[in-house]
């Protein structure tokens, strides 16, 4: 398969199936995907995500070569909401390794705070917090404050997130 040629042909959820399928257990695969991904090409990185984040929740180690450029992503504004949603997507299954935990806990942060940011990103940015809140107990207050400051004008699925974490550190 010509990952490019099939990613560019139709954005369906059937053809992310078929990309992961492809894929399958062949990390050299998941590399070129990442490559389409974490291209300049702003379509390719749109519709490449979705299988990405799908091989990444299954396979977490094979995004480690890649993180400290789907960190880079993170910091970026000109992206498309689709690569912010599915790169921390991924993240969501990824140990963070030390090195990029700060970077990552921060965009997390600015995600969860800003009104306009998609729901998505803000439901899987909590996630990620929760996780990195096991290395770093001293951020459990700010969550529950952002939490709590943005809950009146959340969306269910950003409740639903906040609600296990709001009771796992209660």
């Amino acid at each position: 398969m010509d990952l490019k040629k099939a990613i560019l042909a139709e954005h369906s959820k059937e053809q992310a199936d078929r990309i992961v399928q492809y894929i399958g257990r062949n990390q050299a695969r998941f590399d070129a995907l990442m490559l389409l991904f974490l291209s300049d090409d702003p379509v390719l990185q749109q519709r490449a995500g979705w299988p990405m984040s799908a091989v990444a929740e299954d396979q977490p180690g094979w995004v480690l070569p890649h993180l400290g450029r789907l960190v880079k992503l993170l910091e970026r504004k000109d992206v498309h909401n689709a690569v912010l949603r599915n790169t921390v997507r991924a993240l969501q299954h990824v140990t963070i390794p030390e090195l990029y935990q700060g970077e990552v806990m921060n965009a997390c942060f600015e995600f969860v705070a800003d009104p306009a940011q998609a729901a998505a990103v803000k439901a899987f940015s909590l996630t990620v917090l929760e996780h990195l809140a096991a290395a770093y107990p001293d951020i459990v207050p700010e969550l529950k404050l952002i939490i709590e400051e943005r809950w009146a004008t959340e969306t269910p699925a950003f409740h639903s997130r906040a609600r296990k974490i709001l009771k796992k550190f209660a």
